[in-house]
């Protein structure tokens, strides 16, 4: 337990409008990226609502970063200047690493009773692949391994390694685990991470402990972002737990942001956008 990563504070994701008017919930992005590297940004787009996600994300450019889409409910129909086309559904993953440049839509569906669950991560790059080739890679829920702890805790792994068992996404230059862990009423979950690695856990169901002593809860919608360390323990309540488990390296490196762009300079943003509007920002 000594080598346990204590919370050095909890967050509450706050609501914002996206996209054409998508209504979601914003856990961390723009103010603070340091704090985060490499991650930038996560967005909680659960609803039940369809006017609140139907207008979706139409076409828009990226670069520089990689962008994780989770989805738990529904569907998203979407598209690239790539060519790929098709639709990611529940418990699907696309992994999408802009690179030198990549236009995309995402059109949120929801499934038939008009949900629509997921979440959206982006990851950094560092500067050295920042104009890499774009990659494009879509997992299906049935590639995602699940392991099965002793305690009873079911973790899906998308990315990282549990108890052996590798995820399907891998060759990141970050280094990122993207866990999804279920625990039953109760139960403890511990994990090791890397100690020069920023670790984050955001609960979606439920409420759970990242404490030996229990006395900070962080509930549905609310993450935890770790100090140092080399393993997360994580326990129930007595009531059941589900959290996103995020670990990646540090970049360490400048960070200029202007909405779907992130660069290390001014200039370079400049470009990027100079190169989007006359033409030029696709390099393949």
């Amino acid at each position: 337990m000594d080598k346990a990563r204590k919370v050095h504070r909890v967050i509450r994701s706050k609501p914002t409008l996206e996209g054409a008017g998508v209504h979601l919930n914003r856990v961390f992005g723009f103010n603070e990226p340091k704090g985060f590297d490499p991650f930038l940004l996560l967005d909680d787009f659960r609803s039940d609502i369809p006017e609140n996600y139907l207008k979706g994300f139409p076409w828009h450019p990226h670069r520089g970063i990689e962008t994780i889409t989770y989805i738990l409910d529904g569907n998203v129909e979407h598209g690239d200047s790539l060519g790929n086309r098709g639709v990611i559904g529940q418990g699907d993953v696309q992994w999408m690493t802009a690179g030198s440049g990549i236009i995309h839509q995402e059109m949120p569906k929801g499934d038939e009773a008009g949900r629509m669950g997921g979440f959206q991560l982006w990851a950094n790059l560092p500067a050295a692949q920042k104009m890499m080739a774009p990659r494009y890679r879509e997992v299906k829920s049935s590639q995602i391994p699940i392991v099965t702890s002793m305690s009873g805790a079911m973790i899906r792994v998308i990315c990282g390694e549990v108890e052996g068992t590798k995820g399907p996404v891998r060759d990141i230059v970050t280094d990122p685990e993207y866990l999804d862990v279920t625990l039953p009423a109760g139960s403890e979950f511990s994990h090791p991470t890397p100690k020069e690695h920023t670790v984050l856990a955001y609960v979606i169901e439920g409420q759970a402990f990242f404490d030996a002593e229990k006395k900070t809860p962080v509930s549905n919608g609310a993450l935890a972002q770790f100090d140092t360390g080399e393993e997360v323990v994580a326990f129930a309540t007595d009531i059941p737990a589900r959290f996103l488990l995020l670990s990646g390296k540090p970049i360490g490196e400048p960070v200029a942001w202007y909405g779907p762009i992130v660069m290390n300079t001014q200039r370079e943003l400049e470009i990027a956008f100079d190169e989007y509007r006359n033409g030029t920002f696709i390099k393949e």
